[in-house]
């Protein structure tokens, strides 16, 4: 059943069966891990499944592209903590709705494509990371709450619940192998929650986390006052809110770009991810950003338009309204085992047999970012470390590029023509080339093969140039490009012998 279905310019090939079920399966994974952070952040558990609500139909519409999932994601949630803690409610929801505005606007000036500038060394550190938190998470849910503290399970609550695990990921694994008609994770989930109801087997359900029964998400202007001071106390939440939001959310876009073989739009997603915040703000949700996890349960059920999306968005609403009764009894052990699959999808295995293959650089960029993100479930900061570790590494291997060949020419003239980059980082070896004592009256410097970069590369010309000029000789300049002269020209503070283009011989002399 396979039919284009249009939605707001966006041409999809649909298969509507695929989409209904992907949907549904998504639905039950994002139930208990939206309840979770929303009961770890101090929220009403409602907030969670009311963020997935709101954010899951918006960006399924109108997002950055199909097959991608929203829901109220912990890596946005964990930042509001503290605000939660000192100033309540309400300025968490101002703080979301702030967040949204935001991220609205970097996608209207289209910033979303600095995306580009993460390496993919990063990009393996980041998904690594994420996976082990995954998994990680997935552990709690072994543990049971006695006297007010959570200790691990022992006994046959242990076996049971490891048992039914291990059941969910096998049908996982091996259901595929024999059908492709309906998805794994879905089955898997039927067929444990079939057999605990109807067994009575005593084993933890999605109830023992908290109720999914409530109304649809209330309107609610936040109660704060509107002031200077309050902008200074919500504001750097918003903006960190933003940033981790977007930066997990065109993290996932490309990663579904690589997966699909397709291509979103990074602003986009940013527009629709900031509107989605904005009605959080306003509708009691505690926001949220694409979820790597669901996306990935999403495509591995077969979804790649927006339908499945909006079924999953739909799907938490209906439980909320109807259907508590029913989801509150599924086990944990049913959608830990779906996403302990996940975690071990997500992980990017490729990356260890690598590793005796690419540079030692990128193995430590991908080891320190899935650190950062394992250590402090900071993923915009693991990401912007890794950015600027990277850029350090670049500017460090491009330093040592630059080479300076010499030779004198039959009028005495002695030439240095220099290759590689001429930047911040390269002006002390390019520095260190020059002979000026022992060099003949007159030289030429041919940036023919070079590139003036920067101030710093103009001030090291400028340092050059001086060390000769106090011994009396003359110093040309050949093949400075265009930008480079216009460098020159807006540095004459700094430049103290004044350099000018011989027209005939494309070459700047020193001015008598």
């Amino acid at each position: 059943m396979k039919k284009v279905l249009n939605l707001f310019d966006f041409k999809q090939q649909v298969n509507y069966k695929t989409e209904v079920l992907a949907g549904l399966t998504v639905a039950m994974t994002m139930i208990p891990e939206s309840l979770s952070f929303a009961i770890l952040a101090g929220f009403p558990p409602l907030m969670g499944l009311y963020a997935s609500f709101i954010m899951g139909l918006v960006t399924a519409i109108f997002g950055g592209r199909p097959g991608m999932i929203s829901g109220g994601a912990g890596a946005t949630v964990i930042v509001l903590i503290a605000l939660m803690k000192s100033h309540g409610l309400d300025y968490v929801l101002a703080a979301v709705a702030l967040a949204g505005v935001i991220q609205i606007v970097i996608g209207v000036f289209k910033l979303g494509k600095f995306i580009r500038l993460v390496p993919h060394p990063v990009m393996f550190g980041f998904v690594n990371g994420l996976a082990i938190i995954i998994f990680m998470s997935q552990l709690n849910q072994f543990k049971t709450a006695v006297n007010g503290e959570m200790v691990w399970l022992t006994g046959t609550s242990l076996y049971i619940m490891a048992g039914l695990v291990a059941l969910t990921i096998g049908i996982v694994v091996l259901l595929p192998k024999l059908t492709k008609a309906v998805p794994s994770s879905l089955v898997a989930i039927i067929v444990v929650f079939i057999l605990v109801y109807f067994l009575g087997i005593d084993t933890k359900t999605v109830e023992d986390i908290a109720s999914v029964s409530g109304g649809f998400p209330p309107f609610h202007i936040p109660e704060i006052d509107l002031s200077w001071k309050t902008l200074e106390t919500i504001a750097p939440y918003s903006m960190i809110m933003a940033a981790v939001g977007l930066t997990e959310g065109l993290l996932t876009l490309n990663l579904v770009d690589e997966i699909t073989q397709t291509k979103g739009s990074g602003n986009r997603e940013c527009v629709a991810q900031g509107s989605a915040n904005v009605l959080n703000g306003f509708f009691f949700g505690m926001g949220g950003c694409p979820m790597i996890a669901q996306t990935l349960v999403n495509l591995s059920a077969g979804s790649r338009a927006r339908l499945s999306g909006i079924v999953a968005a739909f799907t938490i609403l209906i439980i909320v309204l109807f259907g508590a009764p029913v989801i509150e009894q599924v086990p944990m052990a049913a959608l830990v085992g779906v996403m302990i699959m996940v975690a071990i999808g997500t992980f990017e295995w490729a990356s260890l047999k690598i590793f005796n293959k690419v540079p030692k650089k990128d193995i430590f960029l991908v080891i320190i970012v899935a650190l950062i993100t394992v250590l402090l479930h900071n993923l915009a900061l693991a990401v912007l470390v890794g950015v600027i570790l990277s850029a350090l590494f670049f500017a460090w291997e491009s330093a040592k590029r630059i080479r300076a060949r010499k030779h004198i020419d039959e009028n005495g003239v002695k030439h240095y023509e220099i290759y590689g980059p001429l930047f911040f980082a390269s002006t002390t070896n390019f520095a260190e080339k020059f002979d000026v004592k022992n060099d003949p009256e007159e030289i030429i410097i041919d940036f023919k093969d070079s590139r003036v970069a920067d101030m710093s590369a103009i001030e090291a010309l400028n340092n050059v140039t001086q060390r000769y000029s106090k011994v009396g000789k003359k110093v040309h300049l050949r093949h400075l490009s265009n930008d480079c002269r216009r460098l020159l020209k807006n540095a004459d503070a700094l430049i103290e012998v004044n350099i000018l283009e011989d027209p005939t011989y494309k070459v700047a002399t020193d001015k008598a």
